[in-house]
C-alpha cells in the first residue's frame, strides 16, 4: 500500500532532489501552488515531459451532459467540469538550437523545493545537451496569498563551461492537449478544446488573451509581462487566438547569466464584458509590475509569517508526520486563503480530480482547520455556500420539500451527481454547512456574519429537516430514506450521524432566530415554527441494539450480514469499483467514517462508554476506501485510548499524498485529508472540542510522540498549547483573558503559561480491523 517516498523529510518543505518521470504526475500535484483563486501544477517550466498540465481558476467550468441508461425526475442534466485554463506557466529554452528537454542529453541535477514559509517553489537544475553544452536553469515560481490575481515566475540561465546562444520563449497557451484519465469515477472528464477566442493581443512585453467557454459561457483572460537582465539581447513578441510568445535571444559566456521574471495575472467572469476583463488583468499586472519581484517574495514570506504565528504544529518523535502536517496546512491554506466567496473544491486547485467538485469536505474536514488558523477564509467559503442558497432552495421545491437542498457535489451550486442514492440522498450535507456555520460563529463571535449570512442558512436548512422527517405515531421524529456519510450504506432510515447533526442544526436555527427577531420575521420565521424545530429535535430517532450495546450506524445495519473480508482479495480494494453496489448496501461494511465521525462532532450526545464500544465495533467493519476516514479514526482512537492507534492512523492521513496512499494523487491532493491531519493531532491528541461557545482540551500522547505543540486562534486571541506525557502547557500569547476547560476542570488563562498535570490512559484492548485494512505501524515497537 506505501511505495517508498522520493522526498526528503524536513519540517518546513518538501524537497526532491532527483526527477522520476514515474513519479512526474504525483509530484505536479504536490509541488501545486494556489491561492484559491489561481492554480498552478508544479508542471516543469518548458511544459514537458508532464503527467497532466494544470492552470486553474476557482469555479471556471464546462458544462457535460449526465448520460442515464434510463432517466428519472429531478436527475441533474448536466454536470460541471473544472477545465484548464490559458497556461502561463510555459517558458521553453532553446540552447544552441537544442530545445532543453529532461529526456535528452544528461541531466547532471535536478532538485525542486517546495517552501512552507517562502510560499515558493524553487528548481535548480544543470544540463548539457546531446551537443555537450552545458547550462544551469533556476526558476522561482509563486502564486501571490497577497495580490489575488497575480502569479510570477523568477528565471534564470547560467552558461557553464563555454559560450552558448540560448533563446527563452515565453508563453501564453490555451486549450493545451490533455491525456487520457481512465475511467475511475474519482477522476475528471475530459473535455477537448473548451475555449474559444475572443481576444489575443501582443505588444512589446506584455500579452493579454480572453476566451469564453463553449458551454458555461465564463470569461476568462489571462496576461503576461516581462522583465529582462543579462548581456545584450533580442526581443519579439508574437500573438495568435490560443497562443501568445515573447521570445528574448542572446549569447551568455561561461559564468554568465540571463534573467527573466515573468508576471501573470489571471480573472474570469460570466458577466462581465471583454473590455472589462481584459482592463481587469491589465491593471492586475500593472500591481504586480509595481511590487516587483522582491515585493512579491516580501509580501508572501510576510503573509506566511502571519498565519504560521497563529498556525503552527510542532512535533517531536515522527519528522515524517511533522513535515507532512505543515505541508497539509500549507496547501490547505493554499485552497482557500483567496477563494472570496467561492468553493473550495475537494482537490483544492492542485488537480482536476472529482471533475474539481466541492463536496461535504469542505465544512466537515477543511473549515475546522480554517476556523481556527485562518477564520476570514472559513467565513468567505460559507458566504459562497449563501450565494448558493436560491439554487439549493429550487433543488428543494424540485424534490418536494421546503428549505433549501445543498448539492453533494458541484461547482457553482447546481447538483452535479448522475448516482442519486449517493448524491441527492446525502442531506447531510445540509447539517454540515450548518454546523460550520455554528462552529465559525462560536469561534470568532462574529455577529454580522451570524446576521447576515449564518441566520439564513440555519433558517433554510432546518426548513428542510423539518419537511424531511416526520414524527411516526409514537411521537418520534425520524428522517427516513437517506445516505450518511458512509457510502456503501445507500437510502437507509435515521442515519445516526444525519439525524444528530440535523439535531444540531434545528437547534442552532431557533436560537439564532429568537437572537435576531427582526430579520428572522422578515424570513417568515414565527414562533410556531421554531417550537415545531425544537420539538422535532428533542424526539429525533437514535437507533441503539440492547444485544450488541451499539449504536447501529442506522437502523437495521447491525443486523445485515457481515461482509466476507477474510476472501476479499487486496487488490479488491476500494471495494466500489470491484463489487456491485447491490451487494455493498445490504452486508455491514463501512468506506468511510461513519457513526465514529458523529462520535466526534456530536460527542456530546454519548456517553463515554457508548464511544469506547462504538468505536470497537466499527474498527473491524471499517475498509477506509476513503481518505476521509483515517483521520476521524485518528481522533476517536485517541478519545477511547488507543494512543498508538491514532497514531497510526494520523500518519495515514498526513502522508495521502506524500506517499500517494490511494494512488491517485495525480489527480491532485486530497484537500480534506490534509485538513484532517491536522484534526487528528489537535482534536485528536489535544483532545480539542467545542460543543458551545467554550474551548475544551483532553489531551494525551502516544508513545512515539514525545511532545506535540499548535497555535490556534479563537475569538481574537492566539493561543498555543504544549503537550508532553505528563503536562500539558496553556499559553495565551495575546488577546483577553480567556477560560478553557482541561479534562472537564476549568482554567484561567489571563496571559502567561498555565501547567496542568496529563490523567493517565486507561488501558483498554486494541480493536482489530477487516484484515489487510490496518493502518501502517508508525511506531515499530510492539502495542
Amino acid at each position: 500500500m506505501i511505495r517508498q517516498t522520493a522526498y526528503t523529510v524536513e519540517p518546513w518543505c518538501v524537497r526532491e532532489q532527483t526527477l522520476d518521470l514515474d513519479m512526474l504526475a504525483q509530484s505536479e500535484s504536490v509541488f501545486a501552488l494556489s491561492n484559491g483563486h489561481i492554480g498552478l501544477r508544479g508542471n516543469l517550466e518548458e511544459g514537458e515531459p508532464h503527467g497532466l498540465p494544470g492552470t486553474y481558476l476557482n469555479s471556471v467550468y464546462e458544462l457535460r451532459p449526465l448520460p442515464y441508461a434510463e432517466g428519472g425526475y429531478g436527475y441533474p442534466e448536466s454536470g460541471q467540469t473544472v477545465i484548464n485554463v490559458t497556461n502561463g506557466k510555459l517558458i521553453r529554452l532553446l540552447v544552441e538550437d537544442e530545445p532543453f528537454d529532461v529526456r535528452y542529453g544528461a541531466l547532471r541535477s535536478h532538485e525542486r523545493v517546495l517552501d512552507f514559509r517562502e510560499g515558493t517553489l524553487t528548481r535548480s537544475v544543470e544540463w548539457t545537451s546531446p551537443a555537450g553544452d552545458s547550462v544551469r536553469v533556476r526558476t522561482v515560481r509563486l502564486v501571490s496569498l497577497v495580490q489575488r490575481g497575480v502569479a510570477a515566475i523568477h528565471y534564470e540561465v547560467e552558461a557553464v563551461d563555454r559560450p552558448v546562444r540560448v533563446v527563452v520563449q515565453s508563453e501564453l497557451v490555451a486549450n493545451e492537449s490533455l491525456p487520457d484519465l481512465g475511467k475511475d469515477p474519482r477522476m475528471a472528464g475530459r473535455l477537448e478544446s473548451p475555449l474559444v477566442g475572443e481576444e489575443s493581443v501582443a505588444d512589446k512585453d506584455t500579452a493579454v488573451m480572453v476566451h469564453r467557454t463553449r458551454h458555461s459561457d465564463l470569461r476568462v483572460a489571462a496576461a503576461m509581462g516581462h522583465e529582462i537582465d543579462g548581456p545584450e539581447h533580442t526581443v519579439t513578441m508574437d500573438g495568435f487566438e490560443d497562443v501568445c510568445r515573447y521570445t528574448v535571444a542572446t549569447r551568455l559566456q561561461p559564468g554568465e547569466r540571463l534573467c527573466l521574471v515573468k508576471y501573470l495575472a489571471y480573472g474570469w467572469s460570466s458577466r462581465r464584458s471583454r473590455p472589462a476583463v481584459h482592463d481587469q488583468v491589465i491593471a492586475a499586472l500593472a500591481a504586480a509590475k509595481m511590487t516587483g519581484w522582491d515585493g512579491l517574495v516580501r509580501e508572501q514570506r510576510e503573509f506566511l509569517d502571519d498565519f504560521w504565528a497563529g498556525a503552527d504544529v510542532e512535533l517531536d518523535g515522527d519528522a515524517e508526520v511533522q513535515q507532512a502536517v505543515r505541508f497539509g496546512l500549507f496547501h490547505t491554506l493554499q485552497a482557500g486563503a483567496r477563494a472570496e466567496r467561492r468553493s473550495i473544491p475537494a482537490k483544492g486547485l492542485t488537480g482536476p480530480g472529482y471533475d474539481g467538485h466541492t463536496f461535504w469536505d469542505t465544512e466537515s474536514f477543511v473549515l475546522p482547520l480554517l476556523t481556527y488558523t485562518r477564520p476570514e477564509a472559513a467565513a468567505d467559503a460559507l458566504r459562497w455556500r449563501h450565494s448558493t442558497l436560491d439554487l439549493a432552495k429550487e433543488r428543494a421545491e424540485q424534490l418536494g420539500l421546503r428549505g433549501a437542498a445543498f448539492p453533494w457535489r458541484t461547482i457553482a451550486g447546481q447538483e452535479c451527481s448522475g448516482y442519486w442514492p449517493a448524491g441527492t440522498a446525502a442531506f447531510h450535507i445540509n447539517a454540515d454547512i450548518a454546523d460550520a456555520v455554528i462552529r465559525y460563529y462560536h469561534a470568532t463571535a462574529d455577529e454580522d456574519f451570524a446576521r447576515d449570512v449564518g441566520l439564513e442558512l440555519l433558517v433554510e436548512t432546518a426548513r428542510l429537516w423539518r419537511s424531511l422527517g416526520h414524527h411516526d405515531t409514537k411521537g418520534r421524529f425520524r428522517i427516513d430514506g437517506v445516505t450518511g456519510p458512509d457510502e456503501y450504506s445507500a437510502v437507509v432510515d435515521n442515519n445516526i450521524y444525519t439525524n444528530l447533526m440535523a439535531q444540531r442544526n434545528l437547534r442552532a436555527a431557533a436560537d439564532v432566530a429568537e437572537q435576531y427577531p427582526e430579520q428572522a420575521r422578515r424570513m417568515g420565521v414565527a414562533e410556531e415554527e421554531t417550537a415545531e424545530w425544537r420539538d422535532a429535535a428533542a424526539a429525533v430517532v437514535i437507533p441503539w441494539d440492547k444485544r450488541l450495546e451499539v449504536h447501529p450506524q442506522n437502523e437495521g445495519f447491525t443486523h445485515h450480514a457481515r461482509w466476507d473480508f477474510e476472501n476479499t482479495p487486496p487488490d479488491h480494494y476500494p471495494l466500489l469499483l470491484n463489487y456491485p453496489y447491490f451487494d455493498i448496501y445490504r452486508k455491514q461494511v463501512v468506506k468511510q467514517a461513519d457513526l465514529v465521525l458523529a462520535l466526534h462532532l456530536r460527542g456530546d450526545a454519548f456517553t463515554d462508554e457508548q464511544k469506547v464500544r462504538n468505536f470497537a465495533y466499527y474498527e473491524g467493519l471499517t475498509v477506509r476506501d476513503s481518505s476521509l476516514s483515517a483521520c476521524t479514526q485518528a481522533v476517536m482512537a485517541a478519545e477511547t485510548g488507543h494512543l498508538e492507534l491514532a497514531h497510526d492512523y494520523l500518519g495515514e492521513a498526513a502522508l495521502m499524498d506524500l506517499r500517494d496512499l490511494e494512488h491517485n494523487t495525480r489527480d491532485g491532493l486530497h484537500i480534506a485529508s490534509l485538513a484532517g491531519a491536522w484534526n487528528a493531532l489537535v482534536a485528536g491528541f489535544g483532545g480539542m472540542r467545542q460543543y458551545t461557545v467554550r474551548l475544551s482540551f483532553a489531551p494525551r500522547l502516544p508513545p512515539g510522540i514525545s511532545r506535540l505543540a499548535f497555535r490556534m486562534r479563537f475569538r481574537g486571541r492566539r493561543l498555543r498549547v504544549t503537550i508532553t506525557h505528563d503536562e500539558v502547557v496553556y499559553d495565551l500569547l495575546s488577546g483577553d483573558p480567556l477560560q478553557i476547560d482541561h479534562h472537564g476542570r476549568p482554567v484561567d488563562l489571563n496571559g502567561g503559561a498555565v501547567r496542568m498535570d496529563v490523567p493517565p490512559t486507561p488501558s483498554r484492548p486494541t480493536p482489530a480491523q477487516p484484515p489487510g485494512r490496518e493502518p501502517a505501524r508508525r511506531d515499530k515497537t510492539a502495542r
